[in-house]
């Protein structure tokens, strides 16, 4: 397959949820990161599956309390799935509440309620 094929980018993602899960945190994120190189060179910028590690290294940035690094990145990640998936798709509010925990989790409860709202209309 190569080292640039997508199944070895979800195998570094694997592996970075299970040092994560661990809460190793700087063992999580070189895996993530190099996971997300590989889908975006591969899959492109607009891909769902790069969604998935966005989502993945935004939690991880958060639980570290670098919110603007997972805010970005929770927000680019929402827009792709918008894009690709629809609106009305359950990725989209994955991402929604993702983006929501993020602003929660900092007290930004007016940032954070439309898009709980979004969740339970959708």
């Amino acid at each position: 397959m190569g080292p640039n094929h997508p199944y070895v980018a979800i195998g570094l993602n694997n592996l970075g949820m299970i040092y994560y899960f661990q809460k190793e945190y700087e063992q999580a994120e070189p895996f993530y990161q190099q996971a997300l190189s590989i889908w975006e060179q591969v899959l492109g910028s607009s891909h769902p599956d790069l969604a998935i590690g966005l989502n993945n290294l935004g939690r991880l940035y958060s639980d570290q309390g670098k919110y603007e690094q997972a805010e970005l990145l929770h927000q680019r990640a929402l827009k792709i799935r918008k894009e690709v998936l629809g609106s009305d798709h359950p990725d989209v509010a994955r991402s929604n509440v993702n983006l929501a925990n993020l602003y929660s989790d900092q007290g930004k409860y007016e940032q954070a309620e439309p898009l709980f709202q979004q969740v339970l209309t959708a």
